[in-house]
């Protein structure tokens, strides 16, 4: 979703050049899951970077799961987002999913080889349980 000069649209955060991007978060026991709306690049990835990190502090959090399946754009900065917030979780021994159902965005998470390192799942429910271990 491109806007033009910079106007706000249905709460999402605006960036310089008009690029949006809304991220609702909320918990499921220790797993912040992260719902992504909107364009994830490099006019919106630092906004993606903090408002996740802000929350991956703190200790109730264990492990992650992006929703990308309202997502409507992705570059290689989301790629780089994605695996950074891999690689802190795996520091404290946690763990990343991501669900999607946005075939743009699952082909871009195989040609990049997100997909060999991170499980993608078709929907958040998918996620928390394997996640869980179920």
């Amino acid at each position: 979703m491109r806007l033009q000069n910079n106007i706000q649209l249905d709460n999402n955060k605006v960036a310089k050049g008009g690029y949006a991007l809304d991220i609702k978060l909320s918990k499921r026991g220790n797993a912040l899951i992260a719902k992504f709306y909107g364009e994830l690049d490099d006019h919106t990835v630092e906004y993606a970077r903090q408002k996740i990190e802000n929350e991956m502090i703190k200790p109730a959090v264990k492990n992650i799961i992006l929703d990308f399946s309202n997502l409507t754009f992705m570059d290689s900065s989301g790629i780089g987002m994605i695996m950074g917030r891999y690689k802190k979780m795996e520091k404290i021994s946690g763990k990343v999913a991501i669900a999607c159902s946005n075939p743009q965005i699952i082909r871009l998470l195989n040609i990049s080889g997100i997909s060999s390192v991170i499980p993608l799942h078709p929907d958040i429910n998918s996620a928390v349980k394997t996640l869980r271990g179920e």
